[in-house]
């Protein structure tokens, strides 16, 4: 990939650009005067909305057809991002969903979830962290879930693999945080995309006032992003919740730093 001329902001990669969350991406990004390499599986609905960017706001758009599910197309991506030094920003946003038990979830599926949500993702993270680090700039958007802290019946591979990606940002933070590198966690709710449909569960089915649009809750994350935010959650009113979260998760570690058995379960 060339480095010689690249927007204002340098160039953004998106995944899952092609519709939901990734194509909101796409166009704030273009808005700030980022180039942009959108990643989807979908040619023709790549282009078309690359197409509309490149006329909406006069920024380079480059598309890259890949299921990033598929090992060796999210090799070819990783590579070729991991050395193009104009990449200043990652949106890994690609995700699938199943809901349903485990006993009635396909090794299809499994499999989508766990190379999707968790393998891509780490993946991509590694291409372009070196780079970001060398260069001391760089932004890593990655998109979880609420879902990765807390599970329900139907959605424990889902929850496990946005878990993955809850812990797996939260260590990178701290790993980048005497660094200029930024990387954000942005932990949706309920949001109107495509993924409900391929989870089996109709976004029709679900309580509409709990539905968030997408444009709003790229808005939400990018307004986070702004406010220098580890942690998003774009529907959550009250922030002292998240931090009394973390609070507790801390004080619960801090608690395990004990080389005997507690008192509980002690023999009498």
């Amino acid at each position: 990939m060339s480095t010689q001329q690249h927007g204002a902001q340098g160039t953004a990669v998106v995944t899952g650009a092609s519709s939901g969350l990734g194509k909101v991406y796409a166009d704030r990004l273009a808005q700030r005067g980022y180039d942009l390499i959108l990643v989807a599986r979908r040619g023709d609905k790549l282009e078309s909305v690359a197409a509309a960017l490149r006329s909406a706001h006069g920024v380079k758009v480059s598309t890259v057809v890949a299921d990033l599910g598929a090992a060796a197309d999210l090799e070819r991506v990783a590579a070729s991002i991991a050395a193009d030094d104009s990449i200043t920003l990652l949106v890994n946003n690609a995700g699938t969903s199943t809901l349903a038990p485990v006993a009635q979830t396909s090794k299809a599926q499994l499999d989508g979830m766990n190379d999707v949500n968790v393998d891509a993702l780490v993946r991509l993270s590694h291409a372009v962290l070196p780079g970001f680090l060398q260069r001391d700039r760089g932004t890593l958007i990655n998109i979880g879930s609420v879902l990765g802290s807390f599970v329900i019946p139907g959605s424990s591979i889902y929850s496990g693999t946005k878990a993955y990606v809850q812990l797996f940002t939260q260590g990178l933070q701290g790993e980048v945080a005497e660094t200029k590198v930024k990387v954000q966690l942005v932990l949706p709710a309920a949001t109107a995309t495509e993924i409900w449909e391929i989870s089996g569960v109709p976004l029709s089915k679900l309580d509409q006032n709990v539905v968030m649009a997408a444009e709003n809750c790229v808005d939400a994350a990018l307004a986070g992003l702004d406010m220098g935010e580890l942690i998003t959650m774009p529907s959550v009113e009250d922030g002292q919740l998240l931090a009394a979260f973390e609070a507790a998760r801390a004080a619960l570690a801090g608690g395990t730093q004990n080389g005997k058995p507690a008192s509980r379960y002690q023999i009498k």
